[in-house]
């Protein structure tokens, strides 16, 4: 079917937008106005949509909400501004933070778990797949609802649909994200990285101009830091034949650290100044004062003339005015708390505080144990240099030596948490302060919050219509998969578990690899377990390539514990001869086979079972 739209959807942790455009016309991407409920008995459409889901008791509301035209008869889900707001208040049956959900590799995404630790019965819960599922269910909802689409009688068939994911997406992560979109009726939707949809915007609204702004040699910080997670990847600008060319060259954890922290952290700030005043307050109005902060920390660095937002935080009860406490929140205590707090001038050599110092933990999301985005920006900048050395490096880009980090020549800000100017400033600070006091330059972003979205529609543009920027980019890691080591048995000694390479860093989509010079032993008939492991810093490592000592050299990602069927005429049990072949689709979907030396039978492994 012949493609008449480009959609760009941006999956956030906890704000989603959609870019759409008609292929074959010069108009940059539009917004899309979600609809969505912003009162109990109120519709309207917003620029984002909270990612965030309220499961209504059925005798709330007196049974009924508004029904959004997309939406069944009778629907007690609600999704966005009003269930964020609403559900503030009944935490119970509150969802948030599903897309870091999906990639919490200690709790099954299929689990009906959320709201996480909440007293409602497990047929009320939902799962992680579910609510992102649900998420993109209703931005397709509001897009076929919308004026462009009902003129154009457009559906998800006749569009190219390109859903973001952060950089620091795993295999599972990124497979349960198609696994959503087929849920919600997209059908073959394409990955896109966050980061690289970023600078796709970037060049959009900087026109024919963003070649001059950049060079062979430039490496670009992409620093992404949104709501509810910080997302880095290094992009280096490489020459040939006279032609721009970039390539991503690293990316960085999954950090659960962005604005919401930072939010909550003011919050407390303020709760121990009430506290000392002789006032407490309860966790129903911490509720209000964290939201009241996040409007006072936009007041204020938006307009550097304040130096003080006056706070109100109001109590349940029939005396509401006159239970209400008033107090402030000055520029001091804002920049102490996110600058100093959150971007300290720290050294190159100041790495995360590790969590895990008691010896039984709850089981939850992954936050990060050190609020510091400067350590953990640190730590991406000093692996990355590890990685490109480990595997050459991109042709015109040079290290210094003695250098400990590879530094950036440029940044590209995107998020919410960059929209007020000492932020940034204090990032390019960061990164100078380590450079000896050469700053890099910022490339200058519009509407950081909805750029993903913009990116991710130009890059759907460009993909169908085969013109334009491609970054190049492939797996962002290098795969493994452990292998047995062959020696004779010594009592008391285990074999040390190797592994193989067999998806290297950077293969892209629509390739593959086969070891047919290497034959390998599968045993068939009979349960058998495979671990995998991936890296980040062997860029290096080619198909074929054995590491020693897995465990100790690799991440292990995860384990698959499956039946193989034996070919036609050997015995259960069996080891038959194999070559491996590795495939990346066109999606972006990674395939892991393993072809029969004698014959066409061959066997798929998947990655769907994280290490527990």
């Amino acid at each position: 079917m012949e493609k008449t739209f480009a959609l760009g959807i941006d999956l956030g942790t906890s704000n989603s937008a959609v870019a759409h455009l008609s292929l074959g016309t010069e108009e940059p991407p539009a917004m899309l106005g979600i609809a969505q409920l912003t009162a109990a008995n109120a519709i309207a459409e917003l620029p984002v949509l909270p990612s965030v889901t309220y499961l209504a008791h059925p005798e709330e509301f007196g049974g009924a909400l508004p029904r959004l035209s997309w939406e069944e008869e009778g629907t007690r889900v609600v999704r966005g501004q009003f269930a964020r707001e609403h559900g503030a208040m009944l935490p119970d049956r509150l969802v948030t933070s599903a897309k870091s959900w999906l990639s919490n590799p200690h709790v099954d995404p299929r689990s009906r778990v959320l709201p996480w630790a909440s007293d409602l019965a497990v047929g009320e819960k939902i799962s992680a797949l579910e609510a992102s599922a649900g998420y993109l269910r209703h931005l397709k909802g509001a897009f076929l609802d919308c004026v462009s689409a009902r003129e154009g009688g457009w559906n998800p068939g006749q569009g190219e649909i390109v859903v973001t994911v952060p950089a620091s997406f795993d295999e599972v992560a990124r497979r349960l994200t198609l696994e959503a979109a087929e849920a919600a009726g997209l059908g073959a939707v394409v990955l896109l990285e966050e980061p690289q949809a970023a600078f796709y915007a970037w060049t959009a609204q900087a026109g024919a101009a963003w070649r001059q702004q950049v060079k062979p040699g430039d490496i670009v910080l992409v620093c992404d830091i949104g709501g509810g997670t910080a997302d880095f990847s290094l992009l280096a600008m490489t020459g040939r034949d006279g032609q721009l060319e970039i390539e991503r060259i690293s990316v960085g954890d999954h950090l659960l650290l962005g604005g919401d922290n930072m939010d909550l952290a003011l919050a407390y700030t303020v709760k121990a100044q009430l506290s000392a005043e002789g006032r407490e307050i309860d966790d129903w109005q911490l509720l209000s004062l964290i939201q009241s902060c996040r409007r006072a920390k936009e007041q204020l660095f938006g307009d550097e003339s304040l130096d003080q937002v006056n706070l109100s935080i109001p109590s349940r009860g029939a005396s509401l005015f006159a239970k209400t406490i008033a107090t402030k929140l000055d520029r001091s205590t804002l920049e102490g708390v996110v600058l100093d707090g959150f971007i300290p001038l720290t050294e190159i050599n100041d790495i995360p505080m590790e969590g895990g110092q008691a010896g039984l933990a709850e089981l939850g999301l992954p936050y990060a144990s050190d609020p510091a985005v400067s350590k953990h920006l640190a730590r991406f900048l000093t692996r990355s240099l590890e990685n490109v050395r480990s595997g050459g490096g991109p042709a015109g880009v040079v290290v210094p030596d003695g250098a400990t980090c590879l530094m950036p020549t440029a940044v590209l800000f995107n998020g919410g948490v960059f929209k007020p100017g000492p932020v940034r400033r204090r990032i390019l600070d960061l990164l100078g302060s380590w450079n000896g006091g050469v700053v890099p330059r910022e490339l200058e972003g519009a509407e950081l919050d909805l750029a993903v979205a913009r990116g991710a529609a130009v890059y759907a543009a460009n993909r169908v219509s085969g013109r334009g920027l491609r970054i190049k980019a492939g797996t962002a890691r290098s795969y493994y998969i452990g292998l047995e080591t062959s020696m004779p048995a010594i009592p008391g000694f285990r074999p040390p578990l190797k592994a193989v390479c067999v998806v290297p860093q950077g293969m892209e989509e629509g390739t593959e690899r086969v070891l047919s010079g290497r034959e390998f032993g599968l045993v068939t008939g009979r349960e058998a377990t495979f671990r995998f492991f991936c890296s980040e810093v062997r860029a290096g490592d080619e198909p074929g390539d054995v590491v020693g000592d897995a465990p100790s050299q690799l991440e292990e990602t995860a384990s698959l514990t499956v039946t193989l069927p034996a070919p036609a005429g050997a015995s259960g049990g069996e080891m038959v001869p194999v070559h491996l072949q590795a495939l990346v689709t066109e999606l972006g979907n990674l395939e892991l086979w393993m072809q029969h030396a004698g014959s066409p039978q061959r066997w798929k492994l998947d990655f769907k079972v994280r290490t527990q």
